[in-house]
């Protein structure tokens, strides 16, 4: 079925301010990273400006799966989502350009960097400096939700 089929179960399309709202709100998601065979699949923290950026900090070193993906390649994808029941949830796919961020400008996104949730293995990563922050800027995004029960579905005792 389309999402235009789905309508009529109470599924609609997120606004651009619906969008924004959803990622200020969420703080994990997960990064797909192409690669010749199934995407690099990655659960990530974020931090989000409030426009059109994220911001990740990948722990490892130098020589992380990850970091040489992520280097190879200037689009990826990113989800996140919230699921508070079946008949309540949102869920934003967004497609853009990343760049690692050089450590000269990590004090201009500390602010943003700060509101990313963060394992508590992370401390000890940053402690020992193998981390890197990188940019993703938002080039395309979708989003849905299912808010309600779908029309037609009678909650009251007859």
């Amino acid at each position: 079925m389309t999402l235009d089929e789905l309508r009529e179960f109470g599924l609609t399309r997120m606004d651009d301010g619906e969008m924004r709202d959803f990622l200020r709100n969420q703080r994990t998601g997960v990064v797909g990273i192409p690669t010749e065979g199934a995407p690099y699949l990655l659960p990530m923290s974020f931090g989000y400006d409030g426009d059109k950026r994220l911001y990740f900090t990948f722990v490892g070193g130098p020589e992380s799966r990850k970091r040489e993906l992520v280097e190879q390649t200037d689009t990826v994808r990113f989800l996140t989502y919230a699921a508070q029941s079946m008949f309540n949830w949102e869920s934003l796919v967004l497609t853009g350009r990343v760049r690692r961020v050089p450590e000269a400008e990590w004090d201009d996104i500390a602010d943003v960097l700060g509101t990313a949730w963060r394992p508590e293995v992370f401390q000890a990563a940053v402690d020992t400096g193998e981390i890197a922050v990188y940019e993703f800027t938002v080039r395309d995004w979708t989003g849905i939700k299912h808010a309600g029960l779908p029309p037609g579905f009678d909650t009251e005792v007859q």
